[in-house]
């Protein structure tokens, strides 16, 4: 029976961060947490319908928005509405997205109750200056302490989110967020640089940022530390020890299927076949997706294939093979030529036994080698 990850979208937020394009909406009152639910329910119960075959949930990713704001009763109906439907494979991976000011000793103990096992906090910073530009509701303080929490509930698969080239962050700042979190000892973390994406307050009222090539130095002395700490990148932005990688987040970047539900989730579904291949997405706004939440199909016509395989592919340091090409979407290795072969001779990628990966250059360059993709 193939897998499917599963990814599930909490749209509020007690506050709007500037720097966020995600679709979250900040709440003016109660969030309608039972009829949301319910939402969710019907919309998976829709979503099964588009399966060709029978398939388990090898993932969930419980993201938003903050879904933290959530109670664990909320999650648990969830949850065991979703496994009467579809069933889950051994040992399921369940994250749920949490932020610093949401968190209460008891509520994550019952989050840890009811199955949900990894944690993804979003910490951004470890430095109440920056955290303010941000306009994060935490303070460093109450971050340290969400990690504290997080462990006498009884988690022991923690992601912590940071973000780097963060309005006038000096190096020495990077460094110490770093470090902080390291000291912290989570299995994983992910560290992302800001960027000003359309639609959010800082694209609009854009903040003073340090030049490329300081941040840029500053990211490679982080990156440094953090391999001399155990914990090694994996992905562009994920970095994990002991093997802690992101199930749900590695099927996205290894081109699996997954189902998307929630306002504003996406999902990417072969049916049938690998070229048969069709994005689903939801109604962004909470208020529609309540009355509405008939998915848009969007066909992914073969030209495309090839762009889309990489840009997922080629995050991860692994690379890719030719027989998974060919696996996942059906296409034959010839066309991901010529692009492939002038991306070898620019040394932008290496080859080895049919497996390509990026080079420290190509690494470093990743938009530039889909640009050459792009038909």
């Amino acid at each position: 029976m193939n897998s499917l990850g599963l990814y599930i979208h909490i749209p509020w937020c007690i506050k709007k961060c500037p720097y966020c394009d995600f679709n979250s909406h900040t709440l003016q009152s109660e969030a309608p947490e039972q009829q949301y639910i319910a939402s969710l329910l019907h919309d998976l119960q829709q979503d099964i319908q588009l399966l060709k075959a029978p398939k388990m949930i090898s993932s969930i990713f419980i993201g938003g928005g903050t879904p933290s704001l959530f109670s664990a009763v909320s999650f648990d109906t969830l949850l065991k509405g979703i496994s009467n439907m579809i069933p889950f494979q051994k040992n399921l991976e369940i994250t749920l997205e949490a932020n610093p000011g949401t968190f209460e000793s008891q509520k994550f103990s019952d989050f840890r109750a009811i199955g949900i096992n990894r944690l993804s906090i979003g910490i951004q910073s470890f430095n109440n200056v920056q955290l303010k530009r941000l306009g994060r509701i935490h303070s460093a303080e109450e971050a340290i302490t969400a990690v504290e929490i997080a462990r006498k509930a009884g988690f022991k698969n923690i992601n912590l989110d940071l973000m780097f080239g963060l309005p006038d962050q000096s190096n020495q700042n990077m460094l110490n967020d770093i470090q902080t979190a390291i000291d912290l000892n989570p299995n994983h973390i992910s560290f992302y640089q800001l960027t000003l994406e359309p639609n959010t307050y800082f694209h609009k009222f854009p903040p003073q940022l340090a030049k490329d090539e300081q941040i840029y130095t500053g990211q490679t002395q982080c990156q440094s530390l953090l391999a001399k700490s155990g914990f090694i990148q994996y992905e562009v932005s994920a970095y994990a020890k002991d093997n802690a990688h992101c199930q749900h987040n590695l099927n996205y970047w290894q081109f699996g299927d997954y189902l998307g539900i929630g306002a504003g989730a996406h999902g990417k579904l072969s049916l049938l076949h690998p070229t048969n291949m069709v994005r689903t997405s939801k109604p962004k706004s909470p208020e529609q997706y309540l009355k509405d939440r008939s998915p848009s199909l969007t066909k992914i016509s073969l030209e495309e294939l090839p762009l889309e395989f990489l840009m997922n592919q080629l995050r991860l340091k692994a690379g890719f093979n030719l027989a998974h090409y060919q696996s996942s979407t059906g296409l034959a290795p010839s066309t991901l030529e010529p692009a492939l072969t002038t991306c070898l001779n620019q040394g932008l990628l290496t080859k080895q036994n049919n497996h390509y990966s990026c080079t420290a250059k190509g690494w470093d360059f990743l938009d530039e080698i889909l640009k050459k993709f792009i038909t």
